[in-house]
């Protein structure tokens, strides 16, 4: 496969940032150079909103990335070549970063040059290359929740339950979230925020719930008769539990924690971050 380069500090990611490591990844394996946070500061103008350890944590998590380095300090950023010395075999960036001295870096390093403009890059598609394929059968994990502003600690908390076996998230409904939570609820659209919850290399598949109440995703669990149904601390519930008790369903529930070096995030605290 052709070696994909992409750079950029991939601050606060988001869909639009996903969509263009998708398409990237169409055109080859994807190896990401991430700016440090001493790099944002001197290219943006301005600190990044989260610490590169954490940008980094995200990022290796999109299935459409193949590898992720922070950039030298010292690295030019209209360099094709990637890490500063290794030669990738195709530049791809988005419309708008494609400078005059960026196209000269790649013609005299021979390398091609691919932007993606807005309408490469739009909608949310449906479900990619299911994870968790081949190998001995392994058990059906559920979970369930909003999943509005997508952060670090979604991550981790699917990369514990994908622990336990194949990971199926289920994405509450616009209605239902609105139903729960109040007005101003959901930030996102439900497809929007299916996308970024598929994206995650740890999750087998995701769906959008079709019930209500604390229960909405009940069609969805009786179609997928899991093995078990994983909960972190704030979303357990008793209708969960008794669900889970009358259909012999194991119930988990997690502690939420960070990723050790990383703060604890929470949606709420990031709403308009």
């Amino acid at each position: 496969m052709p070696r994909v380069l992409v750079r950029g500090g991939f601050d606060d990611l988001r869909s639009r940032h996903v969509r263009f490591l998708q398409e990237a990844s169409r055109l080859g394996d994807v190896h990401a150079e991430l700016w440090t946070d001493e790099a944002v500061r001197r290219l943006a103008g301005k600190p990044p909103s989260f610490p590169l350890e954490e940008r980094r944590y995200i990022l290796e998590s999109i299935r459409y990335v193949t590898s992720v380095s922070p950039a030298d300090e010292r690295s030019d950023p209209d360099s094709a070549l990637l890490d500063g010395t290794t030669r990738p075999d195709l530049w791809v960036m988005e419309e708008g970063e494609d400078t005059p001295a960026r196209y000269e870096s790649c013609a005299s390093n021979g390398i091609r040059l691919a932007v993606l403009g807005a309408g490469a890059r739009a909608g949310f598609p449906g479900d990619g290359p299911l994870a968790g394929q081949g190998g001995a059968p392994r058990p059906k994990v559920v979970v369930t929740g909003c999943f509005d502003w997508f952060h670090s600690g979604h991550v981790r908390f699917f990369e514990e339950v994908a622990a336990l076996g194949d990971l199926y998230v289920i994405v509450g409904s616009d209605a239902n979230v609105s139903l729960l939570k109040g007005e101003g609820h959901p930030l996102l659209p439900q497809e929007e925020r299916r996308y970024m919850v598929a994206a995650v290399r740890h999750v087998t598949r995701a769906l959008i719930s079709t019930g209500s109440g604390w229960m909405d995703a009940e069609p969805e669990i009786r179609l997928l008769s899991p093995d078990m149904y994983a909960v972190n601390e704030d979303g357990d519930k008793p209708e969960k539990r008794e669900f889970c008790r009358q259909n012999g369903i194991r119930y988990v529930v997690l502690k939420r924690t960070p990723r050790p070096g990383l703060a604890r995030r929470a949606s709420t605290d990031l709403r308009g971050f």
